[in-house]
């Protein structure tokens, strides 16, 4: 089960270059995955049937108990087949429906493919969390699928509108599967059916927002509105999506939930209520559209009402007619969506006010659609019928409730066959007054898998008994009544006269479609869009208000507001509950040289308040960072000390960088008054945050969790604890400050590059390799970069020789010989340095978070010596470069060593290299190989950002000498 999922992420990778390669044929490989869990769940038929259940289950996080765990049973071997089947026959379709000249066709491609697996993971997981990223994978597949041709502002807003509603509902959701687990003791949905809750307020509360979840994704009132509007998808999405799969997932999770929790409050008054609601405004909106693809949708929209209104009811009868419908709505939608798509590709128009005469034009079309709308119809003996009237009879037998109910499921059904006549006619008859509709031949394998999926209703109408076995063991998790009506489909009986009438009411309200389109123009009060619109709207306002009334723009105030907070919280907890009674006298220091550093890092910081100018500001803030230093290598951290030394020494660069940018001093003029009341705010903070430290170490009674951590490290003969905490012990955490690090860069980087294509694009210098076959071309065109650039060149065409060779292009009031010279002579040693820090840190302080700073400074050595021309010399490709590799390969390296709960546990090699000597690697050394190229490009970026960017904006700012001066 795993690998059918997998398996269909993997081909979506390779999507496009396979409609590159292929064109739309590519279609044809990509079914190949959904084809094979079709073929698999065919073969677990009679397993499933029988009671029995295939499950996969991995430990994943044992901790939270929770677990990758697949289970194929009766319902989901229903929905594998409906999610998997129906989508090898889109994919096919697709084959057909585009053509080679189709925008963005292998992104579509794989998003399609990539929602099929994601749907087969929702429906076999037997896990509530992992349910839940299946739900939220097909909320973003279906957003980037409605979204496709995103240069159209409808489709934009559809899909925006889409993944609105629906990511909304799934995290409420979330909140709900928390408080169910909780209850439950377990998150394993199968356990928790076989053992359910005892009701309580909590299991009312969790059932309630897991119903909100269901609801807003199979579009039950009041979320229906996403559904309609998303049908400006291709018509492949909205048959598959909207038809067949992401529809069905809240109607399936009620289903999977409803032998449990049926019968808590308010589970089915709520269901059934908005089921009976929703059915019958869908289908009322259906009579008066004009599209015949929003037609099928808010005709969607009321099924779903019919199929909530089902599961909802939560008894043995309703739960068998659920899943015939469940089968019987996507065999039937299905192929008539996939029929509009052909119309349009044959006509160019889905609206049935311009189309006539198709049926004598497409005979095999208009046989395929009449087929399929005879079964959502209920025309015997067809399977539409059949569910139809299992429906109406288990609501017969039903409670007074169920008979409200099955009075909306009568007029739903009526309604049902109105807008059903109206789609065939508007499709295909031919209208008084309206010249028959030009179309081009269907070919037959554009039709062939809307007819399948029609014959399929016309088979397993009469062999309806065929599925009994699979959908009576669903059925069989509810108490069975007395008598059973699982054996008795249809027949001549009430229900019988109850599909009768809803073929004559539809039959009329058909024929009555110019009352019925005024009518409901006088009845439309607002349109639910319309009210979505005017909620964002005014969210969006309200949130510009809250954000325009506490940004205030002044970082005093913030820095001032955060700490009078946190101040006044610790102020009062110590207050209340006098913590430092117990505690023993702090240690003021170890040795003298402490003290003496403590006084001159607190005299820097005392500094910074009376500071006026920035540069200042940021040298004695500088300070206090190299006396903080400074402690820890007097208190024996030197991992920690060498750490804070380049970090101090990156970010007081980067602060001069942008501060070249900025007024010499501060431009807020403070009165004396409030400098006063500010100083005592920064001291109470700092001093607050010195006395909770000193209660929290006083307060200790456990043992301390860095003993363990030392004893493993000595385990594997290692010395430095701390670098084998960061890439091996906490691996994890190092990997996703990793993460936030580059976005953080990436977030600058793109707010300084916003206007590159106006500006243009700087175009870097190609390293010079000498025996480069195209050696002799980029010779040349570096000597042509270099004299654009206003570099002097030798004879041959290269630079001409100095200790930096771009240094030339600054002013001479920039140029400094001496630190030219130095730049040039410790770069490549402070290079050798920074991989030394790197493969020493298993035993000596280093790591690759210090070596990439370290490995940072060379370069900005040379930007500072040389300018931007220099830096680009020196790194003649993007950092991005470097940060995508880093975090690619501490990422691979961490989701290797997944299996052994630890990255070094990944693997470890021993051996002799010739020059080398003894080597130790372990997978550990790689991740911090990561680590160190991700933070080489980070620091690379914000230099060539706020560093050699900032410098070609002040050259273009600069004056230009006047024509005719020299």
């Amino acid at each position: 089960m795993s690998a059918l999922i997998l398996c269909h992420f993997a081909l979506a990778l390779f999507a496009a270059p396979l409609v590159r390669w292929c064109g739309t044929r590519a279609f044809l490989v990509l079914a190949l995955p959904p084809a094979a869990a079709t073929a698999w769940a065919a073969t677990r038929w009679s397993t499933t049937a029988a009671g029995g259940a295939d499950t996969a289950v991995w430990r994943w996080l044992p901790t939270y108990h929770v677990d990758w765990a697949l289970r194929l049973d009766a319902l989901a071997e229903l929905m594998v087949l409906l999610a998997a089947g129906v989508g090898t026959l889109v994919l096919v379709y697709c084959a057909s429906y585009f053509d080679d000249r189709s925008r963005q066709l292998g992104r579509f491609a794989g998003n399609l493919l990539a929602f099929t697996g994601a749907m087969l993971g929702l429906v076999l997981a037997d896990d509530l969390v992992l349910l839940y990223i299946f739900w939220e994978l097909t909320t973003v597949f279906s957003y980037l699928l409605i979204g496709q041709t995103s240069d159209h502002k409808r489709n934009r807003r559809s899909a925006l509108q889409a993944l609105t509603v629906t990511a909304l509902g799934g995290l409420t959701m979330l909140v709900g599967f928390l408080l169910l687990g909780h209850e439950a003791g377990t998150y394993r949905v199968s356990a928790i059916l076989a053992d359910p809750p005892a009701p309580s307020a909590a299991l009312s509360t969790a059932v309630v927002l897991i119903l909100v979840g269901a609801l807003s994704k199979s579009a039950i009132w009041p979320f229906s509105l996403w559904l309609p509007n998303a049908m400006a998808a291709p018509t492949p999405v909205s048959a598959y999506l909207h038809a067949a799969a992401m529809v069905k997932a809240g109607v399936y999770l009620v289903a999977r939930l409803a032998p449990a929790f049926a019968d808590v409050t308010p589970w089915r008054p709520l269901l059934l209520v908005l089921g009976s609601v929703t059915m019958l405004l869908g289908g009322w909106r259906a009579l008066r559209l004009h599209d015949l693809k929003l037609v099928l949708a808010y005709g969607t929209v009321s099924q779903l009402g019919l199929l909530t209104v089902l599961t909802g009811a939560g008894r043995h009868d309703t739960g068998l007619a659920a899943t015939a419908m469940i089968l019987g709505h996507a065999l039937f939608k299905a192929p008539l969506f996939l029929v509009t798509g052909i119309v349009d590709h044959a006509t160019g128009t889905r609206d049935l006010r311009k189309l006539s005469g198709l049926g004598r034009r497409l005979p095999a079309v208009c046989a395929v659609a009449v087929l399929a709308g005879a079964s959502m119809a209920a025309v015997p003996p067809l399977l539409g019928f059949s569910a139809k009237e299992a429906a109406f009879q288990a609501l017969l037998d039903g409670s007074t409730g169920d008979r409200w109910a099955l009075a909306a499921a009568v007029v739903g059904s009526a309604l049902t066959t109105a807008y059903t006549l109206r789609y065939l006619w508007g499709a295909f008859a031919r209208k008084p007054g309206l010249p028959d509709t030009a179309a081009h031949p269907v070919p037959a394998a554009f039709l062939a898998p809307p007819a399948v999926l029609a014959l399929a209703c016309l088979v397993l109408g009469p062999g309806v008994s065929w599925l009994q076995g699979l959908l009576g063991t669903y059925a069989g998790q509810f108490p069975a009544p007395a008598p059973c009506h699982s054996a008795r489909w249809y027949g001549a009986g009430l229900a019988l006269g109850l599909s009768g009438a809803a073929w004559a009411g539809g039959v009329l309200l058909f024929l009555a479609a110019s009352p019925v389109a005024r009518a409901g123009q006088r009845l439309a009060w607002r349109s639910a869009d319309l009210v979505f619109g005017r909620m964002l709207l005014a969210l969006e306002r309200t949130a510009l208000q809250c954000t325009g009334f506490v940004q205030r723009g002044s970082l005093s105030v913030y820095l001032v507001t955060t700490m009078s907070v946190v101040l006044a919280g610790q102020i009062a907890v110590l207050v209340a509950d006098e913590p430092w009674t117990d505690v023993p006298a702090p240690r003021l220091w170890d040795h003298p040289a402490q003290a003496a550093v403590a006084l001159l890092t607190c005299a820097a910081a005392l500094l910074c308040l009376g500071v006026r100018r920035r540069m200042k500001a940021v040298v004695f803030a500088g300070l206090t960072g190299y006396g903080t230093a400074l402690l820890f290598v007097a208190q024996g951290a030197p991992d920690l000390a060498l750490t804070q030394f380049c970090v101090e020494t990156v970010s007081m660069i980067v602060f001069v960088l942008v501060l070249r940018r900025m007024p010499v001093r501060f431009e807020e003029n403070f009165s004396r008054w409030r400098r006063l009341l500010r100083m005592p705010v920064a001291l109470a903070g700092g001093a607050a945050v010195a006395v909770v430290v000193w209660i929290m170490a006083g307060h200790r009674r456990a043992d301390s969790a860095g003993a363990a951590m030392v004893e493993e490290t000595a385990h594997h003969g290692l010395k430095d604890v701390v670098a084998t905490i960061l890439v091996d012990l906490r691996a994890w955490d190092t990997m996703g400050e990793s993460a936030v690090l580059a976005a953080a860069a990436i977030g600058v980087t793109s707010l300084i590059y916003l206007h590159r294509r106006a500006d243009g694009a700087e175009q870097p210098v190609l390293p010079l390799p000498g025996d480069h076959p195209h050696a002799g071309l980029r010779t040349a065109w570096r000597a042509s970069r270099y004299e654009s650039a206003g570099l002097p060149t030798g004879d041959e065409g290269g630079p001409e020789r100095t200790w930096l060779a771009a240094s030339a292009t600054l002013a001479p009031e920039r140029r400094s010989l001496v630190l030219e010279v130095v730049a040039r002579l410790i770069f490549h040693p402070v290079l050798v340095l920074s991989v030394y820090l790197l493969l020493c840190a298993e035993n000596l302080p280093g790591g690759g978070f210090v070596a990439g700073l370290t490995a940072g400074v060379a370069f900005i050595a040379r930007y500072l010596a040389g300018g931007r021309h220099e830096l680009a010399d020196a790194v003649p490709f993007k950092p991005g470069v470097f940060t995508g590799l880093g975090l690619f390969l501490s990422t691979g390296v961490a989701l290797g060593g997944l299996g052994e709960g630890t990255v070094l546990h990944g693997w470890t090699w021993h051996g002799h290299l010739p020059v080398w000597g003894d080597t130790h690697l372990s997978t550990a050394v790689l991740f911090d190989c990561g680590v160190y190229l991700l933070v080489l490009g980070v620091v690379l970026d914000i230099v060539r950002a706020l560093g050699a960017r900032i410098d070609r904006q002040i050259e273009r700012a600069a004056p230009r000498p006047e024509a005719g001066r020299a």
